[in-house]
């Protein structure tokens, strides 16, 4: 697929890495030299100098040949310009554009303005709002590290470390099935130093320090959490360090969607402070620095349950949530926006890490992705793919047993949900056209998970 994706960031670096990784023909443009020349080091694609929302650009990128156009800048005026550019100049047949600003956001704006008669863009990514949600799924969910529904919220997937306490250590996989027969769950994926296990003939046991993906019916959810040995109580307290969009947005759905939660807010600039503290009413706001320890025992970060770090800058986010895990706090989501220090932050002792170019990257690819892909999650550090996709008729997946099935390895299928039912992915199993199956795929298998899920 030939793609132009305009703007060389951290998001839109992330997205042409990793689709230039799957062998598509990407071109990169930005009016930054060095973020040019950077990009161009580090991956296999083009990249070009100049303004994304010029016309002379778009062509000299070969837009005029392009499937795509993803649309990243920092500006949202010059990623709409873009796809307008792309829609009514060069006939691009998709248009992905970033809006930050809730000011174009918001619903009435939204179903009126971004039309095809008016500004078309198809598909709309909104970062800061898709990191708030994530944040807010944590909550609900304190023991695991990531968490994402999945069939309407019929289904879960979870990741969860198996630390000394877990009861299953050491045990096969195929025995949880007699272990907990009537729990509908399927370990899709095991994290061991950075490399990915699927078992495929469940005789892989789990070790202490592991991380482990599984999918479960959400009403099993609690029993299915301590089975791994994660007993914690939904949190009831929380602390938010940095206002910022990400911040507020989060505090606005912990007012709307957890009455029985308290949360404050600590942001270092008065002016954005009192604009914060006008907007919210349920939530505190402290002005001061998060890396104050004095300021952190002002907002009673000792007696809270869980801090959250999600400020524009990654180091100050480490730094305050080592801080506040010192001082008492139980639990600690970090945002962190530089791929490299992924690996190192689990070792410092933060529980979750949230990585704003890798939930990007997600919503991109659910509307790129062939086959009837309806949802897709990139994993902890991009080591795979979860993919939620409509089973059709004439794929490798439907109408034989699992264990019969041309599964590629790398690839394996976590569960099916056929209209009301859901169904723990077994040898057994025959998925039906119409079924709705989650699927996981190690990093670079995507490709082969796409092609067992579209008809032949």
């Amino acid at each position: 697929m030939r793609i132009v994706i305009c703007g060389a960031g951290i998001v839109g670096s992330a997205i042409a890495t990793h689709l230039a990784a799957e062998q598509n023909d990407v071109t990169v443009i930005d009016h930054d030299e060095e973020k040019v020349q950077r990009i161009a080091e580090h991956a296999d694609l083009s990249a070009i100098v100049g303004l994304a929302s010029h016309p002379d650009v778009l062509e000299r990128a070969g837009l005029d040949q392009a499937e795509l156009i993803i649309a990243v800048t920092e500006s949202d005026e010059v990623n709409m310009v873009a796809c307008q550019m792309a829609h009514s100049l060069f006939k691009t047949p998709t248009k992905i554009a970033r809006i930050r600003s809730n000011a174009y956001l918001r619903s009435d704006i939204k179903s009126k303005f971004f039309t095809t008669e008016n500004m078309p863009i198809d598909f709309i990514i909104s970062p800061e709002q898709e990191v708030a949600s994530a944040v807010s799924r944590q909550l609900r969910l304190p023991g695991a590290f990531d968490v994402k529904e999945l069939g309407g919220g019929k289904l879960q997937l979870v990741g969860v470390l198996c630390d000394s306490n877990c009861p299953i250590i050491d045990t096969p996989l195929r025995h949880l099935t007699d272990l907990f027969p009537d729990l509908s769950i399927t370990i899709v994926a095991i994290l061991r130093e950075n490399l990915v296990t699927i078992s495929r003939d469940g005789t892989d046991e789990l070790k202490t320090g592991d991380r482990v993906y599984f999918v479960c019916d959400t009403e099993h959810l609690e029993r299915a959490m301590a089975a791994f040995g994660h007993h914690e109580h939904r949190t009831s307290s929380v602390v938010i360090a940095g206002g910022g969009n990400i911040g507020q947005l989060l505090a606005q759905e912990i007012e709307s969607g957890y009455s029985e939660i308290k949360s404050k807010i600590i942001e270092l600039n008065k002016d954005q402070a009192r604009n914060i503290a006008a907007k919210l009413s349920n939530t505190s706001v402290i002005c001061g620095d998060v890396l104050d320890a004095d300021i952190l025992k002002e907002a009673s970060v000792g007696s809270s349950e869980t801090f959250v770090a999600v400020s524009n800058d990654d180091e100050v986010n480490i730094l305050s949530a080592l801080l506040a895990k010192r001082i008492g706090a139980k639990y600690a989501v970090v945002l962190v926006n530089m791929q490299g220090f992924l690996p190192l932050i689990s070792a410092l002792g933060v529980d979750v890490v949230i990585n704003p170019p890798q939930i990007t990257v997600s919503s991109v690819l659910e509307h790129i992705r062939r086959g009837r892909i309806i949802d897709v999650h990139s994993i902890v550090e991009g080591l795979g793919e979860v993919l939620e996709a409509e089973a059709v008729s004439g794929s490798d997946l439907v109408g034989l047993p699992l264990r019969k099935s041309r599964i590629p390895k790398g690839v394996t299928v976590g569960a099916v949900l056929r209209g009301e039912q859901i169904i723990p992915a077994r040898g057994d199993t025959i998925i039906e056209a119409g079924d709705h199956v989650i699927v996981f795929a190690k990093q670079g298998k995507s490709r082969q998970a796409e092609n067992i899920l579209s008809a032949k």
